[in-house]
């Protein structure tokens, strides 16, 4: 393959080449690098699209030898089209020349990084004994969130609830769960995952334990919540205070104090806890993407030069 051939990657080559046991490690590498002050990287630039329902965000970052933006788009009501709500494109250049070098289908690389991320926030907050895992949601990341997990605790037990008693009884076959309400899925749990595209809370703090871990992942702009506001007076750690105090209505609605970057704990801060429930607030960077594109690129290529 010539230096100057532009690739596109799709999502079959995608799924070839990523896995979670490379791609958790480069989200913490990745996270580190960013609250670190290694990454240049603004926030994403968000333009509703009001008559479908939906939005289309850009979202650009340089990041070592390459640079690259994905352009995302969010359509709830395509889950009553049988379609994915969130489909993406992602762009990679090199950064020293401004080069196109590929794109990529970032409908999966989204779904994964989103799940590796947790994953590295489950390994750095969650207690190392967790057992119970409690989900809120049942579709794409509800499944690619398990699978990430797995790789960083062993749960004996999880709990399901989702709106839709079917497709949280399908999940939970495949997972090995059972099916509860949202306050038994929640109540006693060690990590909680909230994984909706509500707009209003599913998830209450009064049901959580002291010692409990959110991963809340499915609301990220400004007008939409899974956390009532006592959920959100626990610890936050966000991945950008930039973005967490711009973004997220879990945040914003709640007049909630971000604590710490998930980075700046990796890099070795101490999280100011104090008895009460973590809160990881996932909103998506572009960094992740960028990383995680860059990771595939490199598998693809290396691939064909074999």
């Amino acid at each position: 393959m010539s230096d100057d051939q532009l690739l596109f990657i799709r999502e079959e080559q995608v799924r070839a080449a990523l896995s979670y046991d490379e791609l958790i490690p480069a989200m913490r590498v990745a996270l580190v690098d960013f609250s670190a002050g290694r990454v240049v990287q603004p926030l994403r630039t968000v333009m509703s699209v009001a008559q479908y329902t939906g939005w289309f965000a850009v979202m650009p970052a340089v990041y070592g030898d390459v640079m690259g933006a994905k352009m995302v788009t969010f359509y709830p009501k395509n889950v009553d089209k049988g379609k994915h709500t969130h489909l993406a494109m992602i762009q990679l250049f090199r950064a020293d020349t401004g080069e196109p070098l590929a794109m990529l289908d970032g409908r999966l690389i989204t779904e994964m990084r989103t799940a590796s991320v947790s994953a590295v926030a489950v390994d750095m907050l969650a207690r190392p004994d967790a057992k119970v895992l409690g989900i809120l949601g049942s579709g794409v990341q509800a499944r690619s969130h398990v699978r990430a997990l797995s790789g960083v605790r062993k749960f004996e037990e999880i709990r399901v609830w989702s709106r839709s008693e079917g497709n949280a009884r399908r999940f939970a076959e495949e997972v090995g769960g059972r099916v509860t309400t949202a306050e038994e899925a929640v109540s006693g749990a060690d990590v909680v995952l909230t994984l909706t595209s509500s707009p209003e809370p599913v998830l209450f703090g009064r049901w959580l334990k002291n010692d409990a871990m959110v991963c809340a992942v499915g609301a990220v702009t400004p007008d939409r919540r899974e956390l009532d506001d006592e959920a959100m007076r626990g610890a936050v750690v966000v991945e950008s205070r930039e973005a967490g105090m711009r973004e997220p209505g879990d945040i914003l609605l709640a007049n909630a104090h971000v604590t710490a970057e998930i980075g700046e704990l990796l890099l070795g801060g101490v999280l100011d806890r104090r008895d009460r429930p973590v809160v990881f607030k996932s909103v998506g960077i572009a960094i992740e993407d960028v990383a995680a594109a860059k990771l595939v690129y490199d598998r693809v290529t290396n691939a064909s030069k074999a």
